[in-house]
């Protein structure tokens, strides 16, 4: 056996469960584990400018490639606060990152000392475990409970809180003898699939809805495999969206209030069965219940029991890891097929894509200033199938996810149910932490942009290199335009007369000022035909310099971007595609 302190010991145990990377920011009651990091070494660290950016910084890692675990480091007190947000992002989504803090020492814990704060019990609503180690001897194992309740059953974040003397005394502890605790995931049985499947059969106009679960489980090509060997089209949710490519003939587009296609929703509203896994009927997917299932029947698979019947009871509700159902599905499904038991689709699918074809939005647009639309479209041609978009929440995420186009799982990395402002800097750099070699493009509208723009720093000292690509109306877009429904528009514009800047003049803050005072490149843009030039240009920067380099494209002030209440009454505020040339680079147009 070995003597070492406790905290020398988090440290191996980590190595041992495959952490590389670590993101965060020092102090004083952290200390000892970044004296344990650079003593025992392999364990790489990037120092954030803010916590909460090292939280969000984590995800991106996590985000990135199946298996990742990022980890996220603070001291006592703020720090943790700090990185509550993170927590609740990634405890939405289901993505499971390890918050490390400091805490004052255990005889202290009761007398209000500084900086010390009971953050286990603030943060246990938004994780899936959360302790304070009061024994030294049990901080190497409250690590190993730590990636086991990461990884097994429905994913999520933990925390693990260490009081600084705990850190600092001796205990034994042999590195050799440690084992990871195996994993647990539940699986559907083949009783289980056969049901699942004859509700398929049955069926006339089914749908498969193909939720982040999937990605989760890494089983996307599962599913493809799925739907070709069914013939059932696909709806990927916003967490889901890459499972199945976007120019696949089964993909029949996105269904919800916002991050939507019209013929999406269209199909979605002529299906008869919707046939989920690994998603969790969130309602900006499906509006009001009664709307959604009205006239069909559902299936619903999740790796989380109590997720089945929280929105709505389906008619077969089956509880399992999405990739674990789709090896029995596919077992089934193949039986059935060398038998000549599955119904043919060809006339549904035909159906689907003609709405595919025709139900298109208008992204041609030549005004200046810029309509947003048009911004999305040239992405599009200068942007390849390998690009990995990054975004949170705004106008610019709700009109990229109805214009962009996704090729592959993990390329559209985005915050889905908490939607923080400002996560879309730091979550990018850590999917280019995880991924040096992956072409990253994050998207955003000004407010986020400037909510942790000091993150972009960060980027600079570890040349961690991306094109963020920022639209620019120099208001809050999407609470303007649900504030129309308030016959309002109140304490949402961010323009002012900017003194220091005429390139700005009355957009207010000088985005490319600032980005290049944090040690970044940028471009700024004013009109349609300059989009394109400025990507290709900022490629090329961000290949050069090593450094995010960020295109600004100046939009008009007010632009209403498609959504409503249900997903029968999408208000379509814009010019609608006729004819190919008014959406050039969707996917299909009959034309």
């Amino acid at each position: 056996m070995s003597k070492m302190r406790a905290i020398d010991a988090a440290v191996l145990v980590m190595r041992r469960e495959g952490v590389d990377t670590a993101f965060g920011i020092p102090g004083a009651a952290i200390n000892p584990l970044y004296s344990a990091l650079k003593k025992v070494g392999g364990i790489d660290h990037v120092l954030a400018r803010h916590v909460e950016g090292a939280s969000h910084m984590a995800e991106g890692y996590t985000r990135a490639n199946p298996g990742n675990i990022g980890v996220c480091i603070g001291t006592s007190g703020p720090a943790g606060t700090d990185m509550v947000t993170g927590l609740y992002s990634a405890s939405a989504d289901s993505i499971p990152i390890l918050c490390i803090t400091g805490q004052a020492p255990r005889a202290r814990l009761h007398k209000e000392d500084f900086q010390a704060v009971d953050i286990t019990s603030i943060v246990k609503p938004v994780t899936k475990w959360a302790t304070t180690v009061l024994e030294p001897g049990q901080v190497p194992y409250a690590f190993q409970k730590a990636f086991y309740e990461m990884r097994t059953g429905r994913p999520g974040p933990v925390l693990i809180d260490l009081p600084f003397d705990v850190q600092m005394a001796e205990i034994e502890f042999d590195i050799d003898a440690y084992e990871p605790l195996a994993v647990n995931k539940p699986s559907a049985t083949r009783v289980q699939a056969e049901k699942a499947l004859a509700m398929l059969n049955d069926a006339e106009r089914p749908l498969l809805v193909a939720g982040g679960g999937i990605i989760n489980a890494d089983a996307s090509d599962k599913l493809v495999e799925f739907a070709e060997l069914t013939g059932v089209p696909v709806i990927p949710t916003l967490m889901g969206w890459g499972t199945i490519p976007d120019d696949h003939a089964l993909m029949v587009g996105m269904v919800g209030l916002q991050t939507s296609h019209r013929y999406g929703n269209a199909t979605l509203l002529k299906s008869d069965l919707v046939f989920g896994i690994g998603n969790r009927w969130a309602n900006r997917h499906t509006g009001s219940v009664d709307v959604y299932t009205e006239g069909r029947k559902f299936v619903h698979v999740d790796i989380e029991p109590t997720q089945i019947g929280r929105v709505f009871t389906p008619d077969l509700g089956i509880v399992s890891d999405a990739g674990k159902a789709l090896d029995v599905f596919l077992e089934v499904a193949r039986e059935w097929k060398a038998a000549g038991k599955l119904k043919c689709r060809k006339a549904w699918l035909e159906d689907c894509q003609e709405r595919k074809a025709t139900l298109q939005r208008k992204t041609h647009f030549d005004n200046v200033p810029v309509k947003p639309q048009r911004v999305y479209e040239e992405m599009n041609q200068v942007f390849g199938k390998d690009t990995t978009y990054v975004s949170t929440i705004g106008l610019s995420q709700i009109a990229g996810a109805q214009f962009l186009h996704v090729y592959k799982p993990r390329h559209w990395i985005n915050c889905g149910q908490a939607g923080p402002l400002g996560w879309t800097i730091p979550a990018a750099l850590g999917v280019v932490k995880a991924d040096p070699s992956r072409k990253v493009v994050a998207l955003s509208g000004d407010y986020d942009f400037q909510f942790m723009i000091e993150e972009l720093a960060v980027g600079a000292q570890f040349n961690l290199p991306y094109v963020h690509v920022l639209v620019n109306n120099a208001y809050l877009g999407l609470i303007r335009q649900a504030q129309r429904g308030f016959d309002m528009d109140y304490c949402v514009q961010l323009a002012f007369e900017n003194i220091n800047s005429s390139d700005a003049a009355s957009y207010g803050v000088d985005h490319v000022a600032v980005v290049e005072g944090l040690g970044c490149k940028a471009i700024r843009v004013f009109e349609p035909g300059e989009i394109a030039p400025a990507l290709l240009k900022a490629q090329k920067m961000a290949e050069e310099f090593r450094v995010p380099v960020v295109v600004e494209v100046i939009l008009e002030r007010v632009t209403n971007i498609s959504m409503g209440t249900e997903i029968n009454a999408v208000n379509e505020f814009e010019d609608l595609a006729l004819v190919g040339n008014d959406a050039p680079t969707a996917i299909s147009m009959l034309d």
